[in-house]
């Protein structure tokens, strides 16, 4: 290791933490033994890495109300609605799987730029759209670009944090996408009253600023280190580690740890896709399959259909004014944003498996209590003001439990579990797998809920996440505190869970 006069930075030495560290100590292991405060530096970086993530939420949000008024004024039927919903996400899965390869081959922060920039053009194209087909036209564009936002967001953050501080970092992604549904809504409540050949546009045109703030903070972004150290630019990732770490000793430690990550003589010399695909190791399999699972059960869960549909639940409960129901949904994103930021603030102390699993039975308790709510609303001819209440409850309780586990930790377990030369292609995989089920769920949701109601799709919901809730307990190992590096230990033979061991041998 290079000594300190070596460096030629000895001038930069940018510890913009909150308050000084101890010196020493690499990010894995070494930094378990001191308390780390959290660097303002990749703070910054992070949160601009995040920003992409409003748009994400704002459009879920924002569509929950403005469907409403397009379905009015354009005279959709409720299929073509699904479509719509749903397309935005089914069209992600393009962005997600080509964002792997554009990600290794132009850099992080250039993928988040173009992210933004297809996201600004599907926005307005959704804004001035004249007729249905140039509305889908433009969530398609705008889909494509979610796709890339979803997958390097959480990505970029993972690599550029150290293990003391990546949870909450590496959780940033879900915060602006809960911030972006809170605005939604709000956007929904502000706009219902005005005329409605106008209010959806303006809900969906909004999107485009957020996304030139995006594409023009992204420029003062640093690149990823881990990218930089696979390009070989060692003495760039360095200077960015310095700005990163504690300290220039974990700065050198964080680098050697990359460097010997991304040596050739790791790997077996085959591409990349053949090794995570056809013919991976053990550990690679089990990676896979724990990052595939979590994104699978995050959207199985129902969480984006409930919140693109909560105004036409709650119509079928009995709440058929407008402005009221957009009132009802700003308080369930003002609960949810709360508990999306206490998760945040709690994962790297916590760990990831108790808030996950937390979350996850939260979820489906509340999920079966929507279900017998709307079940019983469903055969009452005078639908009592406390039934509709509880369902209001429930829905709001469904969705702050999925912000405290599923929501934050499953961006932050996929970016973080895949070996440095696996993680953006698995990271594609993962999400690729989270937007392709996220877009049947929401375009599946209304056929299904017309077949069995809605209090049925809910208790099939719950019964998902009690499944779920055995796939983490079983296959996903605590992650707390460990470096991207030595995270892929925890899937080796030698694992402290060895049912897990066993059924994915």
């Amino acid at each position: 290791m290079k000594s300190n006069s070596d460096l030629g930075f000895r001038e930069e030495q940018y510890y913009e933490t909150l308050s000084g560290s101890e010196k020493g100590g690499g990010e894995g292991s070494h930094s378990g033994q001191r308390k780390s405060r959290l660097n303002k530096y990749a703070l910054a970086a992070s949160i601009l890495a995040s920003t992409n993530s409003i748009l994400l939420g704002y459009d879920i949000g924002v569509m929950s109300g403005a469907i409403l008024f397009i379905k009015e004024h354009l005279v959709i039927t409720s299929t073509q609605v699904e479509i719509l919903v749903g397309s935005l996400n089914v069209c992600s899965l393009i962005g997600s799987l080509a964002s792997g390869k554009t990600s290794d081959y132009i850099g992080r922060r250039y993928t988040i730029i173009l992210a933004a920039v297809l996201f600004l053009i599907g926005a307005l194209l959704m804004g001035l759209a004249p007729s249905y087909s140039f509305l889908m036209g433009g969530r398609i564009v705008a889909g494509i670009g979610v796709g890339y936002a979803l997958m390097i967001g959480p990505l970029y953050t993972a690599e550029l944090s150290p293990a003391t501080t990546r949870g909450l970092l590496s959780s940033l992604p879900e915060i602006f996408i809960t911030v972006g549904i809170l605005i939604g809504y709000i956007s929904n409540y502000a706009l219902s009253g005005a005329p409605k050949h106008i209010n959806w546009r303006l809900m969906l045109g909004i999107s485009a600023f957020p996304a030139i703030i995006v594409a023009v903070g992204v420029i003062f972004m640093p690149e990823s280190p881990r990218w930089l150290v696979m390009k070989g630019r060692y003495d760039e990732a360095r200077k960015i580690l310095i700005r990163t770490s504690d300290n220039i000793e974990e700065a050198e430690a964080r680098l050697a740890e990359m460097t010997k990550a991304s040596s050739p003589s790791r790997w077996h010399g085959e591409g990349v896709w053949k090794e995570l695909i056809f013919k991976p190791s053990k550990s690679v399999r089990r990676i896979l399959i724990a990052a595939i699972g979590v994104n699978f059960f995050m959207q199985a869960s129902g969480n984006d259909a409930v919140v693109y549909y909560s105004p036409e639940v709650f119509k079928d409960a009995g709440i058929n004014d407008a402005h009221m129901l957009m009132g009802v949904t700003v308080i369930m994103g003002l609960a949810k944003t709360f508990f999306a930021l206490l998760s945040a603030l709690y994962l790297d102390e916590f760990g990831r498996r108790p808030l996950l699993l937390l979350g996850s039975v939260g979820m489906a308790i509340s999920l079966a209590t929507l279900g017998l709510g709307s079940k019983f609303l469903e055969h009452s001819l005078t639908k009592p003001t406390w039934a509709i209440i509880v369902c209001v409850v429930a829905v709001s309780s469904a969705l702050s439990f999925f912000s405290i586990g599923l929501g934050p930790i499953t961006w932050v377990y996929s970016s973080e579990i895949f070996p440095m030369k696996f993680r953006a292609q698995g990271t594609s995989i993962a999400v690729s797998v989270n937007r392709l089920v996220s877009g049947i769920v929401a375009m599946t949701f209304l056929s299904v809920a017309r077949k069995i109601s809605f209090g049925g799709v809910f208790f099939l919901f719950s019964g998902i996440l009690v499944i779920g809730t055995a796939f983490f307990y079983v296959f996903l190992p605590e992650t707390k505190g460990k470096s991207l590096e030595e995270i892929e230990a925890l899937f080796e033979d030698k694992d402290e869970y060895p049912v897990r061991q066993k059924l994915l041998s």
